[in-house]
């Protein structure tokens, strides 16, 4: 009545317990709201005989029954007392010829199998219990006079015999008897409602649901906005106080679902399925030979190790030359060794991950940039010692001989193996796959990385040593940028050292300031390095070696003494220099050095040999 005044007709799906059945009241005036209806009754047969003795009951048969003349009066809508009736009502005295089933309308009630079951039941229990109890006696014995109640109760619980409708009459642990009910549905079918059986429960559920019409007149199961089944992925959370109703949560980031109610983290180097009801590996990864941070590098160092190769060939050619001779033979071959390994250091880097390579880049990681730093070091330092001798006496320094030079080069080189070596027995060289790197908030993009296990601070803490080497052979190149460049390569060799400062300095803030590998970005850095000292000290020297032959000529012997006045003396007139065009103080001041030269009577061997 309520839905039908708020009119929620078709809203709601009633379910009826026995209490409504298969009645006609609860529905009487409301059978559009309670269409749908389900409802239940247990299964029940007529209990034959009960018919004819019923309807055979009156006043004077009955009166035993203290409640029938109640039912009497409400069955026949009559009242016994005279005194009862209202002045002017429609209520009629009770004759006592009305008979049940002829001035009344008469249904067997549902419960009078029950009923007689019941009675049946306490007297097999008082039976039993009275064997038990009074073997052989009749009437009470001592033991029940009175009876206990619980006892009986155990006897009542215990009995087991075929009922009035031939089915068993047994109870449970919990004293309650088998279930049998039959399931009924309100339905309207041509405007005619009806109670249509549509199952049954005998230990488990029977249910027709093709049998089954639903508000509307439709066949289609509404789904019920409490119980909706979740999607694969998803886990029950149950509103608290009802345990049959639930929200659907998906199982986010890295976890799947466990089971129905609870989801669980995919282990470390795992990720969720797309439908996160399982875990799959994640993919691994490796630096590609087809990325763009490989194949850059692979042609610059292609392309250095080709020029390496054309220097090599071509002062092994002119190896007697005055520029080859000038430029240091000795070092010049250790420095392009450094540079040949830096660029070949970009294939290790590439190469994929496993014990051989990852022990060969800890080898190389440092090796081909400390071969380089240690020999313009050397050659730095030697020419620092050289002028910074003469200033205070004539005799030459010591160690300026190329096999000193030599020797002091590879002195600083073996360092750098040291470390590595003492690197190698704390910890042993391995792959490893990094899967933190690039584990995304997605999983879908989540990736390990196949490297070397080479961390980010153990790459800087390798490249230390080389980037002291580079600072302290930088310090060398600008003390001696006063040199002339008639008597050295100081200045060839102070460019390099700036360029490639700059290049190392651009390198730690955008490794730090980007999601890059410290390994993408060293091939980078190094491959750049490689080209700058490549580039500023040899490719000169090649210009002149091959396409003007005529300047590759001895140049004019000058004593050690000249070659410090000059480095003095030209920058006392340096500013000089700059009012007479052409150089002419330059002219001047070298004319001038000659002069001083030929006057020292201790000469020494030319500083062309020297440096």
């Amino acid at each position: 009545e309520a839905a039908k005044r708020a009119n929620q007709t078709g809203h709601f799906i009633w379910m009826g317990s026995d209490s409504w059945g298969s009645k006609i009241s609860p529905v009487l005036h409301l059978e559009e709201v309670a269409e749908g209806s389900v409802t239940i009754l247990p299964k029940r047969v007529s209990v034959k005989g009960f018919d004819r003795y019923f309807s055979s009951r009156t006043l004077d048969n009955n009166r035993r029954n203290i409640w029938f003349a109640e039912f009497w009066e409400e069955n026949f809508h009559c009242k016994l007392s005279r005194h009862a009736l209202k002045k002017g009502s429609s209520i009629k005295k009770c004759t006592n010829r009305e008979r049940i089933g002829q001035d009344s309308s008469y249904e067997q009630e549902g419960k009078v199998q029950f009923v007689i079951d019941a009675v049946y039941a306490m007297g097999h229990a008082l039976h039993n219990m009275h064997k038990n109890l009074c073997p052989g006696k009749v009437g009470l014995c001592p033991r029940m006079d009175p009876v206990d109640g619980v006892e009986l109760l155990k006897y009542i619980r215990n009995v087991n015999f075929s009922g009035i409708a031939g089915t068993p009459v047994t109870f449970n642990e919990n004293g309650d008897a088998p279930g049998r009910y039959d399931i009924y549905q309100y339905q309207i079918r041509n405007s005619t409602p009806e109670y249509k059986v549509i199952g049954q429960w005998t230990d488990h559920l029977h249910l027709k649901v093709e049998s089954m019409l639903w508000p509307g007149g439709g066949s289609q199961l509404p789904s019920s906005i409490c119980s909706l089944p979740c999607k694969p992925g998803e886990r029950k959370k149950l509103v608290k106080g009802i345990p049959c109703c639930w929200h659907c949560e998906r199982c986010d980031g890295y976890q799947y679902k466990l089971d129905e109610f609870h989801c669980k983290r995919c282990h470390f180097n795992e990720r969720p399925n797309e439908n996160h009801t399982s875990c799959t590996p994640i993919p691994i990864i490796k630096l590609e030979w087809s990325s763009p941070w490989a194949v850059v590098p692979v042609f610059i160092a292609i392309v250095g190790i080709i020029a390496t190769l054309f220097v090599v060939v071509t002062f092994v050619r002119y190896n007697d030359t005055p520029i080859v001779k000038a430029s240091g033979r000795e070092l010049s071959y250790v420095l392009l060794t450094g540079i040949f390994l830096c660029y070949a250091t970009t294939f290790l880097m590439i190469a994929e991950p496993d014990l051989s390579t990852c022990s060969l880049r800890r080898i190389f990681l440092g090796l081909g940039m400390s071969i380089s730093y240690a020999a313009l070091l050397t050659k730095t330092n030697r020419i620092y010692r050289i002028f910074e001798q003469g200033k205070k006496s004539v005799s030459a320094p010591r160690f300026i001989s190329p096999a000193s030079q030599l020797v002091i080069t590879f002195s600083l080189i073996s360092l750098q193996l040291v470390g590595v070596c003492i690197w190698f027995i704390v910890d042993p060289s391995h792959s490893v796959i990094d899967y933190e790197d690039q584990r995304t908030t997605n999983p879908h993009f989540a990736r390990g990385i196949l490297k070397c296990d080479i961390s980010d601070l153990s790459l800087i803490c390798l490249l230390g040593y080389s980037m002291l080497l580079m600072v302290t052979c930088t310090v060398y190149a600008i003390k001696t940028r006063g040199v002339p460049e008639t008597f050295n390569e100081a200045k060839p060799i102070g460019f390099t050292m700036y360029t490639t400062c700059i290049v190392w300095l651009a390198f730690i803030p955008i490794f730090f300031g980007t999601s890059q590998s410290a390994e993408k970005m060293y091939i980078i850095s190094v491959s750049l390095s490689a080209s700058v000292s490549l580039g500023m000290l040899y490719m000169p020297k090649e210009y002149i070696i091959l396409f003007h032959p005529e300047q590759n000529v001895p140049k004019r012997k000058r004593s050690l003494k000249a070659v410090v006045t000059a480095a003095t003396m030209s920058n006392k007139f340096s500013q000089k220099g700059g009012f007479r065009p052409n150089g002419e103080a330059k002219s001047e001041l070298c004319e001038n050095l000659e002069t001083q030269a030929l006057a020292t009577k201790q000469t020494y061997v030319s500083y062309s040999n020297h440096a």
